[in-house]
Formats: C-alpha cells, structure tokens, sequence
C-alpha cells in the first residue's frame, strides 16, 4: 500500500538526528548518525532549507540546523518540503485524468485515505517522533538511527509523561 517516500523517510531521519542532538551538526555527523548517504543526505537538507525547515552555514563553526521548535514541525510539513503536495493529490493508479468528475476505481477510496495520512502527518511532530525513538530506546528495541546524545531530550522537547 501507499507509504512515504524513501526522501521523506531520510528528512525525518536527518531531523530527528539533528532535533536529537546538538544545535548545529555537520552533514557528515547527520549521516553517520542516520545510514543516509553524505550525497543524498546534502540534497535533502538543500530541500528543507529552501522550504525553510533548515538553515546553513558554511565554513568554520557551520553546519545546519533547525528553524523551528520540533513541536511545531509536522511531518506533513517535512513530506512537503522534500516531495512537494503532488504525493497527496495524484491519482492512486497513476492516472492523469482521474478526477472528482472522471473518477478510476480507485478515487473514492484513494480521496478518503489521502484525506486520512495527511491528517496523521499533519498531527504528528517531529517532537512525536523524537519522544517514540527515546521511548523505543529505553525499551531496548532496535531503532531505526541513534542520533549521537540519544541520552539527553532536548530542551525544547517536551518529556516522555
């Protein structure tokens, strides 16, 4: 069934890792931290800078960072900056004409679902996701990535009740 993109699976990734961690991290220490490839990795946060997700500097003491408060950050956001709104508005079966007026088999269920995952997205933070991985952590199950001060929240993220 429908999921993510493997571009949006790498930003949360990339964001957790740096919302996790400290302020400012190089490209390289987000890569290590998250298996993403250094040149994949450099695309991603391209994207989420010019949606305004990151900032950056360059050269002595750079690195990238977060604008934003992660509790204020959606993962509908993040899917948005890196893979745009078409995910959320094409047709199920890839079909060009498929619409409210020329629907496919498909376009009924698809509309009620898409409406659904964004929702889900829109209502999850990376706050959320952070406070999932700390938990999965404590717990001792494998995580997907271990961001490099895993020990600490962040101070603006709120704490596990």
């Amino acid at each position: 069934m429908f999921s993510l993109s493997q571009t949006t699976g790498y930003a949360i990734k990339a964001l957790t890792c740096i919302a996790g961690g400290c302020e400012v991290r190089q490209i390289q220490d987000i890569a290590d931290c998250t298996d993403i490839p250094v040149s994949y990795l450099a695309k991603v946060v391209h994207r989420l800078g010019k949606a305004g997700v990151l900032e950056s500097k360059r050269g002595n003491k750079g690195g990238v960072w977060l604008t934003r408060n992660p509790d204020d950050l959606s993962l509908l956001e993040i899917s948005k900056a890196v893979d745009g709104e078409d995910q959320f508005t094409s047709c199920l079966l890839g079909l060009e004409n498929c619409s409210d007026a020329r629907a496919c088999p498909t376009h009924d269920f698809w509309k009620a679902s898409r409406s659904a995952i964004r929702q889900t997205l829109a209502n999850t933070s990376l706050a959320d996701v952070l406070i999932f991985e700390k938990s999965r952590s404590e717990k001792g199950s494998s995580s997907a990535f271990s961001p490099v001060s895993r020990s600490e929240t962040p101070s603006e993220t709120p704490s596990p009740q």
